[in-house]
């Protein structure tokens, strides 16, 4: 089974880290897609940012990391992937990642959307927040 793990990861944090040690033994494939939206403003390229996982994740085998500006179901199909693996660290977190699973799954009726809890040690943990404390 292959599996896209989408976000910006600007940066990545220690959560996003646990997330992927955890859900790498699931899948045959893990994809890592750095999203690029346009209207964001970014603290890091993308390629630094693939860059940062491939340091903090050197030993896990199965990874492969990409860049996008598209679509993540899109890029899903175009790789043959089964599912979309989302993070979910608080309550309202919830909201946003099903009304994203509703949409991927009415344009992509195959490809399912798993959420994994954040381990609850990181539940505090955005990148957000990681970014407004480095500037400061």
């Amino acid at each position: 089974m292959i599996a896209v793990y989408p976000g910006s990861f600007d940066p990545i944090t220690l959560g996003h880290v646990d997330i992927i040690e955890r859900i790498s033994p699931c899948f045959h494939e893990v994809h890592v897609l750095v999203a690029q939206a346009s209207e964001k403003n970014y603290m890091f390229k993308p390629e630094e940012r693939v860059e940062f996982f491939k340091q903090a994740l050197p030993n896990i085998n199965n990874l492969k990391f990409h860049m996008s500006s598209g679509l993540t179901v899109d890029f899903a199909k175009k790789i043959g992937a089964q599912c979309i693996v989302r993070g979910l660290r608080v309550v309202s977190d919830f909201e946003y990642e099903m009304v994203m699973a509703n949409m991927n799954k009415k344009l992509a009726p195959d490809i399912e959307t798993f959420i994994v809890f954040a381990n609850p040690q990181y539940n505090f943990v955005s990148s957000r927040l990681v970014k407004e404390v480095a500037a400061h």
